[in-house]
């Protein structure tokens, strides 16, 4: 039994960091605007083509010492890192759900978190491709899927959604300065979509107190003080990872001291 569990998270540790790699060419391709299909893996220096056996993921990076095989060139330590993240988050969703259709609609969830959190650290950008279409798609699923609900997604959506609007409207109100983006109102709706309302208040509280942590540092090191800009996205997904991975016992205990019934 333990043996045949062993080998199905080892299974999806391989599968997850196979989609790790492609996660690497979407995130550095679709912020440009370039094809994510064309052309294939390539040294961004020399432009020679990635052989296959240069080309596995995690071990190629560390094979090649990061270097291109060809020019020497350095290849950036985030590749082997996003494959590992990816690969660990496929094998703990398989060991926290099993084989079901929600695991169906984690896996997908985390690729599309992991390919924002990444973007948006690097452009200050979550692409609608992921967040509008991963609303549907989380919509879509919850119609479909015996386990969730669909009107647990839909107002899911719209606290998550609308909370953001809400807090947006009102700094802009009293600031007259956006300080929340567009793409972070989608992230929360999107996140309500696939885990529902109950885990909206649960995903605020811990973003909020990661990122201010992180904010404080960055402060502090770049001796910015409050105007210190840093991307929200990343810590709602990683809020909503938590959920995933026994945050969602958690938020229900704490709903149900307000709300008995829930």
């Amino acid at each position: 039994m333990y043996s045949l569990e062993l080998i199905y998270s080892v299974i999806f540790f391989v599968f997850g960091a196979v989609w790790g790699s492609f996660a690497n060419v979407i995130i550095y391709r679709l912020p440009k605007d370039e094809s994510i299909v064309k052309p294939g893996s390539h040294c961004y220096s020399c432009k020679a083509p990635v052989k296959w056996y240069d080309n596995i993921p995690i071990f190629s990076w560390f094979i090649l010492r990061g270097r291109c095989r060809h020019c020497s060139a350095k290849f950036s330590m985030r590749y082997p890192l996003v494959e590992f993240i990816m690969a660990a988050l496929f094998a703990l969703a398989y060991y926290y759900v099993g084989f079901s259709w929600t695991l169906l609609e984690y896996l997908i969830f985390i690729f599309g978190l992991v390919v924002c959190t990444f973007i948006d650290f690097d452009h200050m950008i979550l692409p609608d491709e992921f967040t509008l279409s991963g609303i549907v798609i989380g919509l879509i699923g919850a119609a479909l899927n015996p386990q969730r609900d669909f009107l647990d997604s839909l107002f899911g959506v719209l606290m998550g959604g609308g909370f953001l609007w809400g807090m947006a409207y009102v700094y802009y109100l009293l600031t007259k300065n956006e300080g929340m983006g567009g793409g972070d109102i989608k992230l929360l709706a999107w996140i309500g979509a696939l885990l529902g309302w109950k885990a909206i208040p649960f995903v605020i509280m811990s973003s909020a107190i990661i990122g201010s942590v992180v904010g404080l540092v960055m402060a502090r090191k770049q001796k910015a003080g409050l105007k210190t800009v840093i991307p929200f996205g990343p810590y709602l997904a990683l809020g909503a990872i938590f959920y995933i991975f026994g945050g969602e016992t958690i938020a229900l205990w704490y709903l149900e001291l307000f709300l008995p019934t829930v």
